[in-house]
């Protein structure tokens, strides 16, 4: 039931991350806190479809 998603900078919009979740028990969109290296500092970043 795992699926590969991908995280995108919320203010670049650089798609910078891919990671795991599970769908059975977390089927809202996944927000993490992570290093942007285009901006050089962490900012939010959203699972994309």
């Amino acid at each position: 039931m795992r699926v590969v998603i991908t995280l995108a900078c919320t203010e670049t919009g650089d798609r910078n991350y891919t990671t795991t979740k599970n769908k059975k028990t977390h089927p809202e969109r996944m927000e993490l806190h992570k290093y942007c290296p285009r901006l050089r500092r962490y900012t939010l970043h959203r699972e994309t479809r």
